[in-house]
């Protein structure tokens, strides 16, 4: 099947999701782009894909040189950012998604301010459990609060991959906590400060959107089965 009729077929999983569901949030769709070569990304930004992700700083160095002819794309980071890539980091990506220490967001800040600019991130949390994954434990912490606080980052979400389990309960229990988590955060902090809930991939975006997902990350389902 061509990417686009795979794009068709996600975008109208999304819609139908929604309307089953009563769901009423905008859900931002983003490709995850890894190992995909650069005519893949021209394709999908000409048919409307303008988020996508990558998680490797010198895989992206390698293909945000030619971005100049596309002004609407936002370049989404959705790895683990180790603190001796910040600098070209900053130089490539718009947003990090992926937060997963206070430690990195304080560095990211001061490097934003260095340079007179500011990002968007969203902060990591481990909903699953699963020792292997990066994040915060679901537990409001000095920390997440300090986060929240940085003059040159702005965090306006959360993030959370899904369990390693095929459980479909497992799944959902971690998706269900993410949302419970951001109401906790936001109620902590007295207003709305947190609007996205990144969470959802290729084989789980559904039960994402069905509790609360405001973006969704692709590249299987989008792309095909890597080679």
């Amino acid at each position: 099947m061509s990417i686009e009729k795979n794009l068709h077929q996600i975008l109208s999983e999304i819609e139908k999701t929604k309307r089953n569901s009563n769901c009423t949030q905008s859900v931002t769709l983003v490709a995850a782009t890894k190992t995909q070569p650069f005519h893949l990304i021209q394709n999908i930004y000409s048919l409307g894909v303008f988020h996508i992700g990558e998680n490797r700083i010198q895989e992206a160095a390698s293909k945000f040189e030619s971005f100049a002819n596309m002004p609407n794309i936002t370049r989404r980071f959705i790895g683990h950012l180790q603190s001796n890539k910040i600098n070209k980091f900053m130089n490539l990506f718009d947003t990090i998604d992926s937060i997963d220490s206070y430690k990195l967001a304080n560095k990211i800040n001061t490097k934003a301010e260095q340079l007179k600019k500011s990002l968007i991130g969203l902060i990591e949390i481990n909903t699953s459990g699963d020792k292997s994954k990066k994040g915060f434990k679901p537990f409001l912490t000095d920390e997440i609060i300090k986060c929240l606080h940085l003059d040159h980052l702005n965090i306006n979400g959360l993030m959370t991959l899904g369990p390693y389990s095929q459980n479909p309960t497992d799944t959902r229990k971690s998706f269900v906590d993410l949302r419970k988590f951001l109401d906790q955060v936001n109620k902590e902090v007295g207003y709305e400060k947190l609007t996205e809930l990144s969470m959802g991939m290729s084989g789980d975006f559904i039960t994402a959107i069905e509790e609360g997902s405001t973006m969704v990350r692709v590249g299987t389902s989008l792309f095909g089965a890597r080679e």
